[in-house]
């Protein structure tokens, strides 16, 4: 089913919007500093950004052409540029993946509604370290609370996603994205200015290039591959809404470029307010339920920058979530010639259902476990060693082998002559760099303990 101009993005700045929203999410702000300081910081933070730019962008720039050339959703697509093929089946894993992502992230994403909630009650003022991370044990292992807040957060996640393209998603992320700037600028002037937060700044960015191994390199590489959300059909279905008219290099370009500063900006708003505390360097949901809480609290101000911060994160979720829904209410109403709002409807509580499994994995259902893993877990596992990993693989193959430097160079043309040269390089980097790098990334995250 081909889209009509009125489905698709309105402007270049709404498809970076959407997009770098779809990358930005709750592994920038948790994830990225933490592995960054453990591992070389400014060392691994250069490799990152070298990452970025000559597998993510490419490999971004795959996607958008996929979806831009096809018009169509992630399983649509390569059965319409790949007929009587197998290659559907790339997109099938695509859907599968949004599907699978956001049954458990819509569980930590209501997380982050609950801690705007108490940010606001003042619910971290005096408690200890200890008392904070009990609390937090206490509310992720009950029923009602997680629930609700994960269903309040899908809900919000659908109304977006109900008002379409240029009425919901690229409104909505056009308004967000600034937003999320700017709070993310203010909770980092307010870290930078505490006695002692150089230190966190130093090892940040400090470059120890001796702290790079193997595994380092591959986190690097993962990171910026997976940061950019490839793999699960997003892109591909945005790239499905994108006018002719806008150029896909120096929008893929710009995408990644609003992605890294914002996790870079991570780092410097939460690695100054840890060692200025003497906290030292932690990660994953631990440091933004905890750790964060308790510097909150024991800093002049830390009302207002803990609501901020809450805000920040619910926020970068959002973007996150709106994405990933999108693909599978774009699958339900091409494929089946349904409306978007059964298309909406059906995605959302399907999806839902499964996350009530996952919301429960940490309470009353933390002993159910599949393959030695909890409902959460295996989601988790699934789709960061499965279903992005090969997706990814997969599509870089796809772009390089089956569509081709044609097709491929002609879909970056339609806005303008790309230079003969650039277009070179991109295709040698999807046909032939991408798919050793990405596999790579694949043998890594089975033999390679905590590199996803």
């Amino acid at each position: 089913m081909a889209l009509t101009q009125k489905d698709g993005f309105s402007s270049k700045f709404g498809v970076i919007a959407a997009a770098a929203g779809s990358a930005v999410g709750l592994g920038n702000i948790w994830r990225f500093p933490y592995i960054t300081g453990e591992n070389g910081g400014g060392a691994f933070l250069l490799l990152y950004i070298f990452f970025v730019i000559v597998i993510g962008v490419p490999v971004m720039m795959s996607e958008f052409v996929i979806g831009r050339r096809s018009e169509s959703n992630a399983l649509g697509s390569f059965r319409k540029l790949a007929p009587g093929t197998s290659w559907w089946l790339i997109g099938l894993m695509g859907i599968i993946a949004a599907f699978v992502i956001l049954s458990f992230y819509s569980t930590v994403s209501g997380w982050t509604l609950e801690y705007v909630f108490q940010s606001i009650n003042q619910g971290f003022e005096g408690k200890s370290m200890d008392q904070l991370n009990s609390d937090f044990e206490t509310f992720t292992s009950g029923s009602f609370r997680p629930l609700l807040w994960q269903m309040i957060f899908m809900a919000l996640t659908a109304v977006v996603v109900l008002g379409g393209i240029q009425k919901g998603i690229e409104k909505a992320t056009k308004i967000l994205m600034p937003i999320l700037l700017v709070l993310i600028i203010a909770v980092c002037v307010r870290s930078v200015t505490l006695p002692g937060a150089s230190e966190g700044l130093k090892f940040l960015f400090e470059p120890h290039f001796e702290k790079l191994n193997f595994k380092s390199v591959l986190m690097a590489l993962g990171q910026a591959a997976f940061s950019l959300s490839i793999g699960m059909g997003a892109l591909i279905t945005y790239g499905s809404y994108i006018n002719k008219d806008t150029p896909l290099l120096s929008t893929s370009i710009q995408v990644a470029a609003a992605d890294t500063l914002l996790a870079i900006l991570s780092g410097v708003m939460i690695f100054p307010a840890l060692f200025a505390l003497g906290v030292g360097n932690t990660g994953g949901p631990g440091l933004v339920f905890v750790t964060l809480p308790a510097i909150f609290q024991s800093m002049p101000g830390g009302t207002f920058f803990a609501v901020a911060f809450f805000l920040l994160v619910s926020v970068a979720a959002l973007t996150s979530t709106i994405s990933v829904l999108e693909v599978v209410v774009a699958y339900l109403k091409q494929e089946f010639n349904i409306s978007r709002l059964k298309a909406t409807m059906i995605g959302t509580i399907s999806i839902s259902i499964l996350g009530v499994f996952c919301t429960l994995s940490f309470g009353p259902l933390k002993d159910n476990t599949i393959f030695g893993k909890t409902v959460f877990d295996l989601m988790n596992y699934l789709s960061a060693n499965v279903f992005l990993t090969f997706g990814a693989l997969f599509i870089v193959i796809f772009t390089g082998w089956i569509l081709g430097k044609s097709n491929f160079v002609d879909e970056l043309n339609k806005s303008g002559k790309v230079n003969p040269v650039v277009t070179k390089v991109l295709f040698i980097i999807i046909r032939y760099i991408a798919p050793v790098a990405i596999g790579a990334i694949a043998i890594g995250t089975f033999f390679i303990e905590g590199l996803t």
